[in-house]
């Protein structure tokens, strides 16, 4: 075991665990942040995706050892209210049917317009490509993220 200062959603957490455990465990089940969800465990669908730094991670197969000074996000760090501009897009397009991968959704969708304001089509499907709805609402997850896009640039 091993003590680890962990920076997320802007707060510091400390937590003892053994250097390979993976974030996602530690984020649920030492420090209670159960937004970010279990899917495959081989970072596969993106149900686990946070952000490290900005960047869209898989929670599930990064060790706790490799985060070090990162500052993660998780789905409950990107806004206090549920009011950033992808939340209310995916709520305005009514994205969610099921809604269990939708927090990785919202969180890979997010880190690509971080980077990129105007996303084209290609760009969006690109960035999205690892993000898995068994539901099957890719066309109504393209069409919050270029509402998202237009609220973020209002």
């Amino acid at each position: 075991m091993a003590t680890y200062k962990l920076q997320i959603n802007g707060r510091t957490y400390e937590t003892d665990v053994e250097p390979d455990t993976p974030l996602l465990w530690v984020l649920r089940d030492h420090l209670g942040l159960v937004g970010t969800k279990y899917g495959c465990g081989i970072a596969q669908c993106g149900a686990c995706t946070v952000h490290m730094n900005g960047n869209a991670m898989r929670s599930c197969v990064l060790p706790v050892a490799a985060v070090g000074a990162s500052k993660i996000t998780t789905i409950e760090g990107l806004s206090a209210n549920g009011d950033h501009p992808v939340q209310l897009a995916w709520d305005e397009v009514d994205v969610a049917q099921c809604g269990y991968c939708q927090a990785g959704q919202i969180m890979s969708a997010t880190a690509l317009l971080n980077r990129n304001k105007k996303p084209t089509a290609e760009e969006i499907d690109n960035a999205m490509q690892g993000n898995i709805c068994r539901c099957g609402t890719y066309h109504r997850i393209r069409e919050a993220i270029v509402v998202a896009a237009n609220k973020m640039k209002a």
